[in-house]
């Protein structure tokens, strides 16, 4: 996440035929809030994981940092990129100059659906040159991933059509997913229905974010966390710090998640989502500790799982 000013979110929900993606139904049952989270797919945290410390091994092997411009950034994009591939993903390379730099972003559509009404969902794949940024923002690029991969694994067929987006150079104030809003006609910017992001969604004493934006997507987020008992707050420590940014700015509903960065855990947070009163959300925010043991599993967990609920919701 970038510094400076706060970021939000939202778009559009529907909270219905999820059943109907896992092959069942509860015949005269009224479903319970467990029955509502586990209608989205399970994403394995351990799969979450696994492309983090990826990422992390880039990082080390690249001079620590996976930062915009720098060999541990591309070296990322082509691992996402890989998996995308080979998952049957139609995946593009957007390449666009900062600071005197090359910097890309990595589009991957899924084939299908009603391209006349996208569901984006993004993260910035970029860390600061500070350390590897397995928290800020591996965290988010690792679970939107990982949800493209269940997509695939699923053969979903949505009837809108999903796209999923890894930016670059965020870091230094929303670069790539501004170059990408920009270079959309006015035509293919209507088309997208609504842009989810994730930018720390792993924080190691977390909380739990939602951006207020499009009351909708805000709206399926919140049923998520509800139907697995967790409370939530609305994002404000991020606005207009993240990717969300230049999609709202152009008319986009938007949407996200966030776990907090550098701001400080109050006594009522922590006693309604435990850790530490008094401490950062995530005391390695843009620092060389924001490295794989800089995550909490059971946030990261939950929100990898949020994510899935709202692609399959929005995109029924």
């Amino acid at each position: 996440m970038k510094l400076s000013i706060p970021g939000r979110a939202s778009a559009t929900a529907v909270v219905a035929a999820a059943a109907l993606l896992t092959g069942g139904s509860i015949a005269g049952a009224a479903p319970a809030p467990e029955a509502v989270a586990a209608a989205a797919p399970d994403i394995p945290v351990a799969n979450v994981k696994a492309h983090l410390a990826q990422l992390q091994s880039i990082a080390t092997a690249n001079g620590g940092n996976r930062a915009h411009g720098r060999a541990g950034y591309k070296a990322s994009l082509d691992y996402v990129k890989a998996k995308l591939d080979a998952a049957g993903f139609t995946t593009t390379v957007q390449q666009f100059t900062s600071g005197g730099r090359t910097g890309y972003n990595l589009i991957a559509d899924w084939p299908g659906g009603d391209t006349g009404r996208v569901v984006m969902a993004g993260s910035h794949l970029d860390s600061v040159t500070a350390g590897p940024g397995i928290n800020d923002n591996g965290s988010g690029s690792a679970a939107v991933l990982e949800t493209a991969l269940a997509v695939a694994r699923s053969s979903y067929q949505p009837t809108k059509h999903l796209r999923f987006a890894w930016w670059g150079a965020e870091e230094l104030g929303m670069v790539g997913s501004r170059y990408y809003v920009n270079s959309l006609t006015t035509a293919n910017r209507s088309k997208i229905s609504g842009y989810l992001n994730f930018d720390m969604i792993g924080s190691p004493n977390p909380g739990y974010f939602v951006y207020d934006d499009d009351p909708a997507i805000e709206k399926t987020f919140k049923t998520y966390f509800t139907g697995i008992g967790v409370a939530t707050e609305i994002e404000t420590e991020g606005d207009g710090r993240s990717d969300h940014a230049p999609f709202k700015n152009a008319g986009i509903p938007v949407g996200g998640l966030f776990s907090g960065a550098d701001y400080i855990k109050t006594s009522a947070q922590a006693a309604k989502w435990g850790g530490t009163a008094g401490k950062a959300f995530d005391a390695c925010y843009h620092s060389s500790c924001d490295t794989s043991s800089n995550i909490n599993d059971t946030a990261l967990n939950r929100n990898a799982d949020a994510l899935a609920y709202a692609v399959w919701d929005l995109s029924a």
